[in-house]
């Protein structure tokens, strides 16, 4: 246990310290129109270890830091096996970290998160991630004036200085893109057929028929196009089946957010998903579906204009040939088949100028940063 006579850290083990730290989020953003609440059922399998596949590889470890009757912090220890043996280096990571504007509480639950993973033999702790960045990862640090994406992390503006304060430091940025508009630029369109037929290259949208085969073909293809990117790790086949299940009834009401490029083999070589910006229809049901949440869902879900374009890869040796101009001109006119008029790309390393150029040069802008940082332990 860290902290001062005041501020008590609690390791968030039994069920009533655990829903401490699962409704923690709604006393810290209470008031901000731009916060969307998280739904509780999805928080709960996520520190459960019989139905999250992120625990057969890794251990976490939540607390919460009590003052009183009060909880006024969280966070979670992440040792991520599968990290540490993919990039053969000690790190450890926080997540989940939700704070009071105080700095002795914020040191508090990240000093016992670090105790935990210096114990591991770990020599830095990085964060935030929940639990890798297959999954909600960075601190928000630039774009605080509209609600988040769906997926996307959002956080008070001075948790950035709570952490640096610490003394943590930056590791990496991360950027996001906003287009706002449905109509693809000329050059697209120009240069389509003759890319098609130069390159031997097709796209189709997901097969809801051949639904399982498909997920095979994700899996293969993520792990092999994002291999060297800074901070990735292989997602398990059981965590690529958990996530699927999760987006399953967004994507079989709507294949086409999924997007294969196959070679004349008919081999999968890249894909893009994108989905419809759910966050625009849960920000009504703040964290609940029942009773009345999931009829604001619905209603507010026929309106949704915007969508995030949440991965796009291809296998290394099929970049830099014009293939991602196809995979986004079919992005265009999927979305806008869907009445979406903006969309979101993101978030993309700062240093990944051969994805951001060609995002750019569609004329999208950076409007929102976000940030993981490293502390030695």
């Amino acid at each position: 246990m860290t902290g001062s006579p005041e501020v008590k850290i609690i390791p968030a083990d039994g069920s009533q310290d655990l829903r401490r730290f699962l409704d923690l989020p709604y006393r810290i953003y209470d008031g901000d129109p731009n916060w969307v609440a998280p739904l509780r059922r999805d928080m709960k399998v996520m520190f459960d270890p019989k139905k999250h596949p992120f625990h057969e590889h890794s251990d976490v470890q939540p607390y919460v830091a009590v003052r009183g009757n009060e909880t006024v912090g969280r966070i979670a220890a992440i040792h991520n096996r599968n990290h540490v043996a993919y990039h053969d280096e000690p790190v450890g990571f926080f997540g989940f970290f939700e704070c009071v504007d105080e700095q002795k509480v914020a040191n508090a639950l990240l000093a016992t998160a670090s105790d935990w993973l210096r114990e591991r033999g770990l020599e830095v702790i990085r964060g935030p991630a929940n639990f890798s960045t297959n999954e909600s990862a960075a601190l928000l640090v630039e774009g605080f004036d509209r609600p988040p994406t769906i997926m996307m992390p959002y956080n008070p503006e001075y948790y950035e200085d709570l952490i640096l304060n610490a003394g943590f430091h930056s590791a990496m940025d991360m950027v996001s893109y906003y287009l706002d508009n449905n109509i693809p630029p000329d050059f697209l369109l120009k240069r389509e057929e003759r890319l098609a037929k130069r390159l031997e290259v097709s796209l189709r949208t997901l097969r809801k028929e051949d639904f399982a085969a498909e997920l095979d073909r994700v899996l293969f293809v993520y792990n092999k196009a994002w291999e060297k990117n800074w901070g990735f790790v292989p997602m398990t086949d059981a965590e690529i089946r958990f996530m699927a299940h999760e987006l399953k009834v967004a994507v079989m009401k709507d294949p086409e957010q999924v997007i294969f490029a196959e070679n004349a083999d008919g081999d999968p070589i890249g894909f893009a998903l994108w989905l419809k910006d759910y966050n625009q229809a849960l920000i009504e049901a703040r964290g609940r579906l029942f009773p009345f949440g999931l009829l604001k869902v619905l209603r507010r879900a026929r309106s949704i204009d915007m969508c995030r374009v949440l991965t796009l890869g291809l296998i290394e040796e099929y970049r830099h040939k014009g293939i991602d101009n196809l995979l986004y001109l079919r992005i265009f006119r999927e979305g806008a088949a869907k009445g979406m008029t903006a969309g979101e790309f993101g978030w993309i390393l700062e240093h990944n100028y051969p994805m951001r150029k060609p995002l750019e040069k569609l004329g999208s802008k950076v409007y929102k940063r976000y940030r993981m940082y490293d502390r030695d332990l």
